[in-house]
């Protein structure tokens, strides 16, 4: 009795030992595979359907595409290197790791979803907005948001019936209409989407972060037709997220005339480094009664073009100007007197220029 009592508690033994093992094994997970429904592209920098609404968004808004360090950008970035345009390399990401898969309750269905930048680019590894919504209006005819989620690879959980998928990044986007029946789906959808990273120059010194900003317009300044920008005031360093395309840059350096457009082409996966070159210099100007005495205060400045063009006008005793190469005339005025004096701006040579008052 005794001998069979303690075989008895070696197979339990054995039985709990071989119950905790088997727990301990991790899951195998199983790669995404794209496939189900068909796409229904739209056009690169349109917005999602007019009726489509998201909760804390009004007119106009849209997902954030300027990324600011140090935000978490999803494409690699590394320093700004010469010439001025350079196209790094194919991206090399690593996936998102894989979760097990989750419990589905009854009545629901399981939508795994992920992204690439284009049929044969890498995973996208987050800087995505998902958002779900029916397929059909409500009775007052709108699209209401149902989820939405920002991971990389986001699994949904949702009755079965018929949703429109849209996925976002900056400027970039894709929209898919997707049947959910009684078996997990997965989709994989392709945005096409690139970075721009931009900074400026005059001939080999960067010009200072601040001092500088840039305009953004989809199309080549060469194409006719109005054209609005897709963002104003890009900072030095900041990634602007937008579909594969060409694009054109007007680089602000300085409130002067020291203005350059260039045209540059965005592909997809890749971050294009832009240096704008200016040919201008800073010139300080300063109103004296006598050649390197003190500056007058509540001067009224105006700079002008040879033909007599306004470029800049401010007040005071040492006000700062950026200009571009060429020649000006400034006018000061100080106590009901006017003065005036004929310059040269030289590219890179910034300096002070002396009116005197007589």
């Amino acid at each position: 009795m005794r001998e069979n009592a303690a075989t008895a508690r070696k197979a339990v033994a054995r039985v709990a030992f071989a119950v905790a093992a088997l727990i301990a094994m991790p899951l195998q997970a199983q790669p995404f595979t794209s496939g189900g429904s068909a796409p229904m592209p739209i056009g690169p920098g349109s917005a999602p359907p007019a009726n489509l609404t998201t909760p804390g968004t009004g007119p106009g808004s849209a997902p954030a595409d300027v990324l600011r360090p140090p935000a978490n950008i999803p494409l690699p970035v590394a320093p700004l290197p010469p010439p001025a345009q350079a196209e790094r390399g194919p991206v090399t990401l690593t996936p998102p790791a894989m979760q097990g898969a989750p419990v589905v309750p009854a009545g629901q269905v399981a939508l795994y979803l992920s992204a690439r930048f284009g049929r044969d680019q890498a995973p996208i590894p987050g800087g995505i907005v998902w958002r779900i919504y029916p397929e059909r209006p409500d009775p007052t005819g709108a699209m209401r948001l149902m989820r939405e989620d920002k991971t990389a690879s986001p699994t949904m959980l949702l009755p079965p019936g018929s949703y429109i998928v849209h996925a976002s990044m900056g400027h970039a986007q894709a929209l898919k209409k997707v049947q959910l029946r009684a078996e997990t789906v997965r989709e994989t959808f392709e945005i096409p989407a690139g970075g721009i990273r931009i900074e400026g120059k005059v001939g080999e010194n960067r010009i200072p972060t601040g001092q500088i900003h840039f305009d953004v317009y989809k199309g080549s300044q060469f194409e006719p037709g109005d054209k609005r920008a897709l963002t104003n005031n890009l900072m030095t360093g900041e990634v602007l997220l937008v579909p594969e395309g060409t694009y054109h840059i007007v680089s602000h350096y300085g409130d002067g005339n020291a203005v350059v457009r260039s045209d540059i082409r965005v592909q997809a996966g890749r971050v294009t480094d832009v240096s704008v070159n200016h040919r201008a210099a800073v010139v300080t100007l300063k109103l004296v009664t006598t050649a390197g005495g003190e500056a007058l205060a509540n001067t009224q400045w105006s700079v002008l073009t040879p033909g007599g063009d306004v470029i800049k006008e401010s007040i005071g005793a040492f006000p700062r100007v950026v200009l571009a190469e060429g020649e000006y005339r400034v006018i000061a005025r100080n106590e009901g007197r006017s003065f005036q004096h004929d310059f040269q701006v030289a590219t890179g040579d910034d300096r002070e220029i002396s009116v005197v008052a007589q």
